[in-house]
């Protein structure tokens, strides 16, 4: 079992920043790819960066150049620098890892991001 707690989500204007960061606790195995989903209302949850144990990352277009996933391994924890943030961005942003190991995936309870115009 994988438990996430994400953090730092909020309120901000358009075009500042935040950063989110999930802390993982459990059984962590090296092959987990860690993830940032996003669903804003009314819309599909959608996938906004991940990244393996070894570092490899994989952004959605929405996200590239604007966000950055970063992964500290010793202390379990995965950071999502959110920057030029659009109006667009608003939605429940949710830590994800996937256990390939397992074919499983676990999610945090997700935390609010709120893009002011």
């Amino acid at each position: 079992q994988v438990q996430l707690v994400e953090s730092g989500g909020g309120l901000v204007q358009a075009g500042g920043s935040l950063r989110l960061s999930c802390t993982a606790s459990g059984t962590i195995f090296s092959s987990t790819v860690w993830g940032w989903f996003r669903q804003a209302p009314g819309k599909q949850r959608e996938l906004v960066a991940q990244i393996t144990t070894s570092g490899n990352t994989n952004y959605a277009d929405s996200a590239k150049g604007r966000f950055i996933i970063s992964r500290d391994n010793a202390m379990n924890t995965v950071d999502l620098q959110m920057t030029g943030l659009k109006p667009e961005d608003t939605a429940v942003y949710y830590c994800n890892a996937y256990v390939s190991l397992l074919y499983r995936d676990y999610w945090g309870k997700g935390t609010l991001v709120t893009v002011s115009s």
